[in-house]
Order: C-alpha cells, then structure tokens, then sequence
C-alpha cells in the first residue's frame, strides 16, 4: 500500500514538473488537439425529434407505430402531407370555406410544392356541388358563384357523411351546420429519396402562403415540427448561453480580479466546450435538448478548477515565493485533489450510461468525456499557460492588478466561512447527529417527488414567458405554433391520445367467433376505464361501427341480424361478407379506423374515467390486453408515456445508487492509499448525501417532477458536490499532518480554500441557474435544480463536512497507532 501511494506520488510529481519546466511544449500540444477537436465540431447533427429517441424501442411504441401504419385515421398524417389547421367562429361559411381553397390554389400554383391532392371541407362542398371542379382554381370558381343557401345546404347532406366530419372539430352541428376548426390535408407527390429537410422546405413555404392569405390558418407537419425541434435547441443555447457568460464573467471578474488571469480562465473554458462539441461530432451522438445542459456544466466544474489552481498559486506568491516554486507547491497539492474529483465527477455524471433510454445515456457520455477534458484543460493547460504568462509579464513589466487570494482568516469573509468550525469544535458528534437526522428526514419526503413525462415538456409553451419579448436581435427566438397547433387538435378535435387507451388486437379476424370475443373482454372493464349505460367498457371499435350502421341502414342491419346467431348485436358468421358490405358502405372510412384491410389487426379504443391516473390507466390498460382471446397489446400515448416515466425513475435510482457506490469505493480505496485513512473517504461523501437528500425534498417541495433530464441531476450532483469536499479535505489534510491541530487546520482550510469555494459557487450556481430561462420547461427545471445543487453542495460543504471532520481526527488521533500498524504489514 505504502508502496503504491509513493508511486501515484512520484507519478504527479513528474506531471507537475512536466508543467512547471516545459509550459511552451504542453500548450503547443494541446492547441494541436484542438485543432483536430474543432474539426469534428461540424460533424454534429441536431436530433429534431425530442420524443422518439425515448420511446423506439418499446413494445408500446412498436404496437402504435403498428396501427399508425394499418389503419387509416379520420385524417391522414402521414411524412408526405400537410395539414391546414383552419379555426373561426364557423369554418363553414361560403366565406371560410373559399379562403381555405384560396390557400390551396396558391400552394398548386407553385410547382416545388408538388401538391398532388387535397382532401378538406373546402375541396368536398365545391366538388359536392359540381363534380368537374377538381382543382384548387376550379372549386374556388365553383364557390364564388354559389350562393350562402347552396353551400350550407350541401354541408348538411355532407355532415351525414362520417369521412366529413371526421375533418370537422368535435363541436360540429349536423342540424344547423358550423364547426370552430377544420383540417385539410395536402398530399405532396414527392420521390423516394426525398428527406426530412427537403419536407421541411416545402412545409415552410407552405406556411409562409397561409399566413399571406388567411390569419386563421395554421400549417401542421412534421417538418414544421422538425423545424421548431431544432430552432428550439438553437433558441434556447442562444438565450442560456450568453447569460451563462455574463454571469460567469461577472464572478470571473471577482473572483480573479485580474484581466489577463481572467482572459485564460475563459479560454480555459472555451477549449473544453470546443473538446467536447468534437467528440460529439466525432462520436456520431446527435445534439438534443438534453445535451444543452452538458457545456453549462463543464463550465460550473471548469469555473470550479480555474477559480482553486489561480487562488492556490496566489496563496503562494503573496507569501514571497517565486512563480515556478509557488506552482509547483500549489500543483503538488492540487492535482491529487483534481484527480479525485475527475474520477468521482465521472462516476456521478456517467452513472447515467446505465439507463435504459438512449438520451440520457448519450448524456452521461458527454458529460463524462467533457469532465476528463476539463481535467486535462485546467488541471494541465492553465498552469502551463499562467507560467507564461507571468514569464512574460515580469520581461515586459506588465503590472499585476490583484494578486490577492479571494479569502484570508483576516477577512471579513474568511471569518464568516470559520463560523462551522468555531460553532462545532466543542460538540461535533450532536452536530453531526444533527445534520444526519435532517437529511433523512429530507430524504425521506423526496422519497414522494413525482415523476413524469410528457411531449409538452419539450415545446415551447403556447403563452411565451414575459422576457421573451424584451430579448434583444440577434438573441430574440422565433414564433413556434406547434403547442398552439396540439392544442387546438387535442381540445377542438376527437384525437386527444391522452384521454384513451388503445389494445391493439392481433387476428384474424374473419373466425366466427372474432367479434365475439372482442366483445366478450367488455363485460368486466377495469376502474379506470370508462363505462358505458349499460356496464360495459366505453370503447368505439369495429363492433361499434357495425352497429352505428346498422342503425342508418335496414338492409345491412338485417344482415348483421341473419349472421348473430346469439342474438346481442355481434355478428357471429359470415364476417367476411359483413366486413366487405360496410367497407363498401358510407361507414367504410371509419371502419377503417379500427379494422386493417386484410382482417388480421384491429384497434380498440378506450375512453378513460376523469378521476384515473395516467399510471392507473396505463396499468389497467395493459392488465386488461391480457384478458382479450387474441394476442393483445396496449398502447396509446398515456401507456407509452408511463411506460417510459417508470423508465426515468428507474434511471434516476439506478445512476443516484451507482454514483454513490461507484464514488464511495474510490474515495475509500484511493484516500486508504494516499492517506492510509480509508475513512477520510466516508467522510468526503457524508455532506454530498445530505446536499442530494435535500435537493429531491426540495423537489418535491417546489412540484418538480423527475422528468426526461431532471432525472439525471442525482448522480450529477454527486459529481458536482464531490468537487467541494475533495478541495476542503485535500487542503485540510495537507495542513492537518503540518501542524496535528484539526481546528487550526479546518480554520486555514476553510479561510482559504473556502473562499476560492464561494467564488466557485457564486458562479456555478448562478450560471447554471440560467438555464431557467430555456425556452423549453425541461431546461429550465433541470438549471434551477443544477443551481440547487451546487449552493447544497456548498453549504454541506463549510456546515455538515467540518463537524465530521473533527469527529474523524478525534477518532484519527485515537487510533493512529493501531492504523500504522495495520498498513506497516
């Protein structure tokens, strides 16, 4: 052991003095890598689809994309159309109805739109009343001639029509015909090889014509939301970022109190960014919404290292030294400190990997990789930059404008970072018992922090938040309609995904006893479900189509009679002809909602009780899959979403669980080491437990929910806090084995280490805290958390790690013989 510690010793020294002795070869390097890491920052491509990745390899996921794909809905949606999302007090006037088609004759005047048809009330009244208008122009013709009367009659013969209303907003009135909303889908004729991109040129410009011709139209697409995903991303590092710098620069400026010195701080700074984009590049990871967090904290961890290498260095100076010993001395002591809080940071920050969903595995690889490079950066680079920058300086008689370290136990701050030490030096164990009670029961109450996932928490928010309007050019983001759109399709239109449960049924379907059996799993719906008049699940399928119709037509309901040997209104036999007669009938586009055109797949829809929750829902959905004749699967967007937020807490349980074992074994093995008190490791991530015991309380205190990125923030902050004790213990320990008095030793540590701590802190947790104002909820939540948990980290760090020091010496003091011994042998 002894021999392994004078190693890892004599190993740093050669680091060090490779440093000290040969700045101009280091820096030269390292501006070599990043030449070769800037080049594979054009590399990176932006992930548009923030959900996808979450949910692609779920059963759920593959059942929806299933139906998606089998059935055909009450309006298409598919890659190669265009809605037109069209809203008014009544979207069936001769007025509303000519605009639409207006917006439609100029997008088929444009032949790089390759609108091959349209499909809405506009082109069915004009062509409902005169069958040769097959053009845009022509039916727009058609209505300017027609009189008010001639149009609302034909909308009343055409609401009987189920395909018409299914474009019609849910509040669409058959009697006295009006609709608030309506949708129109344009088919694009377009090649094979036709991309994402060139869908988003044409839906773009296709928005550009609705809003010259009519206020009331709104495009809806997916390249339209390819477009706003990744505008959303370059918003939102638009907006962060350059706050994140200011505030950074404005404690930067504080805390180094010199130009120059703050000058490589930032360039510091801006090499690891630069790093870390091209190995994102390099490594093919797409850039999403997530990984916007991961240079906010680099920066808070580089801010962190910056901040202790230049106070360190200064601590020596002012005390005569001379700028090779003072780094040398301030390097020797550093760099064992840096290296524990690189492999911890790493532990904590890539304890993600471990999760299940690809975006946050993504993310723990980013912030890992990033935290090594911001090791090699700051622990390596800025030392060798600062020597040659003083070198030059002394030759060219640049004066210095502060030197001073930020904290001294003379000052004022000094003697408020004290205070812990001065206060729990008598008592340390009921400081201790203190402390320790209280995150428990912190703890213990965050054990109850919900946890969710919803597409909404990727969107803009349809109400955009009161600063947006005051953001200046170039910085100011665009408008986005996609939540406006959602919300308009879910409250306005039978389509809300939320408020049903989809069994998606495997056949055939064509067996006498098909239908029956799909029924026959009604009888006993669970509580969560719906239920209907008479006791049965509340459900549209194609039993329900059956009967609807038969209802409108005698002819086929004395074919549905003759084939229901049961007599219930199931049909029994002869399925096949039943099913060909209401494909052929009125009823056939809606029948191919819930029946695939070879038989052999059907979709049921479910209607869930008002007072069920997503997780009840989901729960009984799937339970209830289980009791249908056929191989049945549940799907729908409440049972993929739930499926996916058991995920997440999963995730976040499984990285908080790895980071603190993972972090709890090196600090023990690697402090037995260096120090041969395996203890000393116990005691660094005793004040880290209670800062993340506190953050989730304090989640659940303030409703934030452990979301898609929120869930990663407890093992980051394992990685974040640990960077605080590591420096407290490291110093103290240096000052600890110097003189033998832990109280003196924890009162130099802390006035001097401390402040560099504060300043770190103050930047970091104010910085990262801007990530509130993203213009995405996720964001947000996840830098008002970030802040959290660096300001906890801190004060566990000058409260909580004092007490259990003094209680470690005392036991260290009392013991010392005995350990000695132990690793003598």
């Amino acid at each position: 052991m002894t021999d392994l510690s004078e190693r890892i010793e004599r190993a740093t020294e050669r680091l060090n003095e490779t440093i000290v002795s040969r700045p101009k070869t280091v820096v030269m390097v390292f501006l070599v890598l990043t030449a070769v890491f800037a080049a594979g920052i054009p590399l990176i491509e932006t992930e548009t689809d923030a959900t996808d990745a979450f949910t692609e390899d779920l059963a759920e996921q593959q059942a929806y994309d299933a139906i998606e794909e089998e059935f055909t809905g009450p309006f298409t949606t598919d890659g190669e159309s265009t809605q037109l999302i069209h809203t008014s007090s009544d979207v069936l006037t001769r007025e509303e109805l000519l605009a639409s088609v207006t917006v439609l004759e100029a997008i088929d005047d444009q032949s790089d739109l390759r609108m091959e048809s349209a499909s809405g009330p506009g082109p069915t009244v004009a062509e409902a009343i005169d069958e040769d208008a097959q053009t845009p122009t022509e039916q727009r013709q058609v209505l300017e001639s027609t009189t008010d009367r001639e149009v609302r009659e034909t909308v009343r013969a055409l609401g009987e029509e189920p395909e018409f209303a299914g474009l019609l907003a849910d509040d669409f009135n058959e009697g006295e015909p009006a609709a608030s909303a309506s949708i129109t889908v344009v088919s694009h004729d377009v090649p094979e090889e036709f991309g994402e991109e060139d869908l988003t040129d044409i839906q773009l410009e296709v928005e550009s014509i609705a809003e010259d011709e009519s206020a009331d139209i709104v495009v809806f697409g997916e390249g339209v939301m390819f477009d706003e995903f990744e505008n959303v991303i370059v918003d939102s590092l638009a907006i962060v970022m350059p706050i994140v710098v200011l505030l950074m620069l404005a404690f930067l400026i504080a805390a180094y109190r010199d130009p120059i010195d703050l000058s490589l701080g930032l360039f510091s700074l801006l090499l690891t960014v630069v790093w870390t984009f091209g190995f994102l590049g390099y490594a093919g990871i797409p850039f999403d919404q997530q990984l916007i967090a991961v240079p906010v904290l680099l920066l808070a961890v580089g801010v962190d290292f910056g901040i202790h290498i230049i106070n360190r260095y200064r601590e020596e100076t002012v005390q005569g030294y001379e700028p090779l010993t003072a780094m040398r001395t301030a390097n020797n002591q550093l760099m064992i400190a840096f290296i524990i809080v690189t492999v911890t940071s790493v532990f904590g920050f890539g304890a993600n990997v471990v999760s299940d969903l690809e975006p946050i595995q993504n993310m723990g690889i980013a912030s890992g990789i990033g935290m090594v490079f911001t090791f090699l950066i700051f622990g390596i680079l800025l030392p060798s930059m600062k020597l040659l920058v003083d070198d030059l300086r002394e030759r060219y008689g640049v004066p210095e404008f502060n030197s001073t370290p930020i904290a001294s136990e003379d000052s004022s701050l000094g003697n408020i970072l004290t205070l812990p030490v001065k206060a729990s030096q008598y008592a340390p164990t009921a400081f201790v018992v203190v402390i320790l009670v209280s995150g428990a029961a912190m703890g213990a109450y965050g054990t109850g922090v919900d946890t969710s996932f919803d597409e909404e928490d990727f969107l803009p928010p349809e109400e955009e938040a009161w600063y947006v309007d005051h953001i200046p050019e170039p910085f100011a983001p665009g408008e986005y309609t996609f939540t406006q759109t959602i919300n308009i399709l879910e409250d306005r239109f039978d389509a809300n995904q939320d408020e049903t449960v989809t069994i998606f049924v495997e056949g055939p379907f064509e067996e006498e006893h098909a239908l029956e059996a799909l029924d026959r799993a009604n009888d006993d719906p669970p509580s969560s479900l719906a239920v209907a008049p008479g006791g049965e699940a509340d459900e549209q399928s194609i039993i329900t189509v059956i009967q609807s119709y038969a209802a409108q037509d005698e002819e086929f309901a004395e074919l549905v009679d003759r084939n229901d040997r049961s007599g219930n209104g199931v049909p029994d036999r002869n399925l096949d002809r039943i099913y060909d007669e209401l494909f052929a009938s009125p009823a056939g586009p809606e029948a191919e909602q819930y029946l695939t055109d070879d038989r052999r797949g059907a979709q049921i829809e479910y209607v869930i009780d008002t007072e069920a929750t997503q997780e009840d829902a989901a729960e009984d959905g799937t339970a209830f899959a289980e009791d249908f004749h056929y191989s049945a699967t549940a799907t729908g967007q409440i049972v993929i979403f739930d499926a996916i937020t058991g995920m997440i807490f999963e995730s976040a349980i499984d990285g908080l669980i790895l980071a603190l074992v993972l972090s709890a074994v090196f600090l023990v093995v690697i402090y037995a080491i260096l120090e041969r008190r395996p203890l000393l490791g116990i005691v660094n991530l005793f004040p880290i437990a209670i800062a993340v015991a506190f953050l989730i309380g304090t989640m659940r205190l303030l409703g934030m929910p452990l979301n898609a990125l929120t869930a990663t923030i407890l093992a980051i902050s394992i990685g974040l806090g640990i960077a605080y004790t590591v420096h407290t213990t490291a110093r103290f320990i240096d000052e600890y084995n110097a003189n033998g008095d832990p109280v003196g030793a924890l009162t130099t540590t802390l006035s001097g280490t401390g402040g560099a701590l504060t300043g770190s802190m103050l930047t970091t947790s104010l910085g990262t805290g801007a990530l509130a104002l993203a213009i995405t909820p996720v964001l947000g939540d996840f830098g008002m958390l970030m802040a959290l948990s660096v300001f906890y980290s801190f004060v566990a760090s000058i409260v909580a790690l004092p007490p259990a020091l003094l209680l470690w010496a005392s036991f260290d003091s009392a013991e010392g013989g005995l350990r000695e011994q132990i690793f003598a042998r």
